[in-house]
């Protein structure tokens, strides 16, 4: 549902047509119309509620979940999936012929051996970002899913969080014409990781929680970025140990980019994108991502609609239903693992460009020690 602004500063009224194309954006995650394969989650974490939830209320058929830790794939079992079978070893996992799709959210150092087995056993991977540690081995993994002619889809939940899924589809369709500017600023407390795997991170922020941002920025701007700028610094009196400021500026052909990130902010949260256009701007903005206000305007004026969902869980939901809509339909996946390539490129140019202080082409970089 769309709602007219009263803002007496904006003195033209949009047309009704104009209203109704945006009114109809598909910016809510889909399922497919008849394909329910059953799917294997190799990974209990702590990240794999929303993925479990997200599932659940999708009615997506979990049948196996598998961890080193056998209590937590048991606790998963029994919060989501009770008839679910809970394994130790994934290789347990992947010799389940019925098993057609497999999730695997690992951490990334141990992810690739996995991504390889389960392509070899004939499955469809979905794997959690940020995707690999070294591209070429990356590649590997691309040319193996297209060998062994099975999708590999990385998730990039953030394209399906309600304001940046709206935001893709508005700068994709032309709404505001061709895009050439991007600013996205986050401003909140990432300082919950501390005595977590997470903390042992180095570039946390530009890596890690950027990948997101990275990734959007390569949705909103057509093209190739060029170069990228980027630092990272420590906030007065940090006792983590990963840098908890970020930025980065991106050169795009006809185009740029700005990230920041100030992720020590105790009170008073704020996450804002703004995106030029030739023919108009976006402004998202609120006090995070999981609570945005979204405004288009152009020359006939300002609309905003209203957002439906959250991040957490709903982008879970769109990244698995895009790979089991993709399968369905013999299509390329939105989130196939041979574009998410190009969105890791620029980010490992960034933590580059933050360890020398100097500018670097994305994709000469190839591995990435975090």
């Amino acid at each position: 549902m769309l709602k007219w602004l009263s803002m007496s500063f904006y003195t033209k009224l949009v047309a009704m047509s104009d209203l109704g194309v945006l009114a109809s954006l598909p910016y809510r995650p889909v399922s497919p119309k008849v394909y329910r394969p059953e799917i294997g989650l190799i990974g209990c974490g702590g990240i794999t509620e929303y993925h479990l939830m997200a599932y659940r209320d999708a009615g997506f058929k979990v049948v196996a979940l598998c961890d080193l830790n056998l209590d937590a794939a048991k606790k998963r079992q029994q919060e989501f999936f009770p008839d679910a079978q809970v394994v130790e070893d994934y290789r347990d996992l992947l010799k389940l012929d019925s098993i057609e799709v497999v999730d695997i959210t690992t951490h990334p150092p141990e992810r690739p051996p996995i991504i390889e087995a389960s392509l070899r056993a004939s499955k469809h991977v979905l794997s959690q970002k940020p995707f690999v540690l070294d591209l070429d081995e990356g590649q590997r993994l691309v040319d193996l899913a297209a060998e062994q002619d099975r999708y590999l889809a990385v998730n990039q939940n953030g394209r399906w969080a309600p304001h940046f899924s709206f935001a893709r589809l508005v700068a994709q369709g032309g709404h505001i014409g061709q895009v050439f500017g991007a600013h996205m600023g986050c401003h909140w407390d990432h300082t919950w990781v501390a005595g977590t795997e997470f903390e042992n991170v180095k570039h946390l922020i530009l890596y890690d929680y950027a990948i997101h941002w990275f990734d959007m920025l390569r949705c909103f701007l057509p093209g190739k970025a060029k170069r990228v700028f980027a630092s990272n610094e420590r906030v007065p009196g940090q006792q983590l140990k990963p840098d908890l400021l970020g930025q980065a500026a991106i050169e795009f052909e006809e185009g740029q980019a700005t990230l920041a990130f100030d992720a020590a902010v105790p009170h008073g949260s704020h996450e804002k994108t703004f995106l030029s256009g030739t023919e108009g701007v976006l402004h998202s903005y609120g006090s995070g991502n999981q609570d945005q206000a979204l405004f288009v305007t152009n020359s006939q004026g300002t609309w905003s609609p209203t957002l439906e969902g959250k991040w957490f869980p709903d982008g879970f939901h769109g990244t698995m239903g895009e790979l089991l809509c993709a399968i369905e339909e013999k299509r390329p996946c939105v989130i196939d693992a041979r574009d998410n390539l190009e969105s890791l490129a620029l980010c490992f140019a960034a933590i580059q460009s933050a360890e020398t202080g100097q500018s670097v082409v994305p994709g000469s970089v190839r591995q990435l020690n975090a």
